[in-house]
């Protein structure tokens, strides 16, 4: 499939994204196929204005330096402007309802990006506000990281349905948003988590039925070698995300051995990739010999972030073209 030419099937009318589970193949599709074309744009000097006139307000109660970046730029060369919003900085951040923050804003901007813990936050402005909401991290889901994975995996591979995708770690929010993603658009993926720490069963179920739907497989197990097996794409997450620095030391006991190294390059394609959405952790999650080695594309990765998130921004806000 030649992603900078895809037809779209139907007209795109998403509103938000919330989660990669609301959008459909199609959509997923044309999300990455806006982000290619405006990258080629980006690195030919080509200008980009579909967001002139344009304001995405965001929101961060999580800090980041890949997301604010990349939002922030990302809304400059789309010739829009952007707004940082500390909860420290809002009324938000001091008890004001969500509702009335959403209809304040809606008034005022065009978009909301939101970084946050909970995805009932998240929902609660799309519920009261009339304005696209863009889910920039929550503690369930990861639906920008995963677009700018699915962007790399498709620039790497020239192709994204029949790969696998191995997942070694936590079943956080981007154990999540990687399973629904790859899930909707053909990818087999394996995720590899200890007892107690496997992804949400609600979610898992979600990605088995995307996956009969669009014949690709997902798999739930505790050994990292078993998931890694074929794989085309090795991926993982720190072991304690924000928000779980109280639980970094038991988590270092439950993860020891759930890391990507040598061994799973061993059992993995011999052309395998290796993503991680950073910060990472040398010597924890993953060694230096993997990330910093040949099959290591995570700052192609890092960099889509920009260009992945630019294409949601172009189809949830723009004007029309590019």
């Amino acid at each position: 499939m030649d992603l900078m030419n895809y037809q779209a099937k139907a007209p795109f009318t998403q509103k938000h994204l919330l989660t990669l589970q609301d959008w459909s193949e199609d959509e997923i599709y044309q999300c990455l196929s806006h982000a290619l074309k405006l990258k080629a744009m980006q690195k030919s000097g080509q200008k980009q204005s579909c967001l002139s006139g344009k304001t995405l307000a965001m929101i961060f109660a999580k800090s980041s330096t890949r997301t604010r970046v990349s939002f922030e730029v990302g809304t400059s060369q789309l010739g829009g402007s952007a707004l940082f919003l500390s909860t420290a900085d809002i009324q938000l951040g001091r008890g004001e309802p969500i509702s009335d923050t959403a209809q304040v804003l809606s008034r005022m901007v065009d978009g909301i990006m939101i970084r946050t813990f909970k995805q009932s936050d998240l929902e609660a402005l799309a519920k009261y506000g009339s304005i696209p909401i863009i889910n920039g991290l929550t503690d369930e889901f990861h639906p920008c990281q995963v677009l700018a994975d699915l962007m790399t995996i498709y620039e790497k591979k020239g192709m994204l349905k029949g790969l696998k995708l191995a997942f070694v770690g936590d079943g956080n929010n981007m154990a999540h948003s990687l399973m629904l993603g790859c899930s909707k658009l053909g990818l087999d993926v394996a995720i590899a988590s200890p007892d107690g720490y496997k992804p949400n069963p609600v979610y898992t179920a979600w990605a088995v039925a995307n996956a009969e739907k669009h014949g690709s497989k997902v798999t739930i197990c505790t050994d990292p070698l078993e998931a890694c097996k074929d794989a085309d794409v090795l991926y993982t997450d720190v072991w304690a995300s924000m928000g779980q620095e109280g639980e970094a030391e038991v988590r270092k006991k439950a993860f020891a051995g759930y890391q990507i190294n040598a061994d799973c390059l061993a059992v993995a394609k011999k052309d395998c990739i290796f993503l991680h959405c950073l910060p990472a952790h040398r010597g924890e999650e993953v060694t230096a010999e993997v990330i910093d080695g040949a099959h290591s594309v995570i700052f192609d990765e890092a960099e889509n972030r920009l260009h992945a998130q630019k294409g949601v921004m172009a189809l949830l806000m723009g004007n029309g073209g590019f």
